[in-house]
């Protein structure tokens, strides 16, 4: 057994202001004795495409400098949110991920980008920005297999399926749903991908600010795999904590084995 914390925090038009709310809630996360924390989508500017390229630092910026040095000074885990990162010219919404000496152990580049129009409510194209990663995320930890996924990819459930599948017991999953979707489909979804995977799931978001460039939900969450909320946040900024547990996992499996009772060669 492990303990996750997700920092519901709030992000700023200041990147430096961003950065020393997110390291002052990283190192309060592991003093109060979480050994795998992560961030919020886009904790470190607006989330709109005005700002997604004037933020936008390559695999060795100050912001990932940052995080790897904090998952090696304190000991942790560290889910790195999303931040955009810049290769080649090219503009992802990528999670980095460092393990307790702070190595980076994962880079998971959102698969599945936010383009919708929610007629008379909200309209978001990420493709205006972004390049869309391919890449499936699973992190071999201490603990076990962590899956990593980005808001919009909880939509789809294969997707997930194959983290679970890749041996993943715990997915995380930093997003940024609007007020829109948030009340409509974010408890739903969580509790889904967790029911339909037999996995922990946990879904950090960013607080909610009424005066901000875009307002997010909140509400983060951790479900277990039966379904059940081990936690649950409202939308002001707060550390959530929540004991995961890979036996429990294991138990549901045993009890209710769907993994071994799909049959691919019917899906194709």
């Amino acid at each position: 057994m492990f303990k996750l914390a997700l920092c519901q925090i709030k992000s700023y038009v200041d990147k430096n202001e961003s950065m020393a709310a997110a390291e002052r809630y990283i190192r309060e996360a592991a003093a109060g004795g979480a050994q795998v924390v992560s961030l919020p989508e886009m904790w470190i500017c607006p989330y709109a495409n005005r700002y997604f390229k004037e933020y936008a630092e390559p695999a060795d910026g100050p912001a990932v400098k940052l995080m790897a040095q904090l998952a090696k000074e304190l000991g942790i885990y560290l889910i790195g949110g999303t931040i955009p990162e810049v290769e080649d010219g090219k503009y992802y919404n990528t999670a980095f991920c460092f393990d307790k000496n702070g190595e980076m152990i994962g880079r998971h580049r959102k698969v599945h980008l936010f383009d919708i129009n929610v007629r008379k409510a909200i309209s978001f194209k990420e493709s205006d920005t972004f390049t869309a990663g391919e890449d499936l995320t699973v992190l071999d930890t201490e603990y076990g297999k962590i899956g990593v996924a980005i808001c919009y990819d909880i939509r789809f459930p294969d997707w997930h399926m194959k983290m679970a599948k890749a041996g993943a017991k715990l997915i995380v999953l930093p997003a940024a749903f609007n007020t829109t979707t948030g009340p409509a489909h974010w408890d739903l979804t969580v509790r889904a991908r967790a029911v339909d995977n037999q996995v922990y799931f946990a879904a950090n978001a960013p607080a909610r600010d009424e005066k901000g460039i875009f307002v997010a939900y909140g509400n983060s969450c951790i479900s277990d795999p039966w379904g059940k909320f081990v936690a649950h946040a409202d939308e002001k900024e707060c550390i959530l904590y929540g004991d995961i547990d890979f036996d429990h996992v294991d138990s549901i499996r045993e009890q209710l084995p769907l993994l071994e009772h799909r049959r691919e060669e019917l899906y194709k």
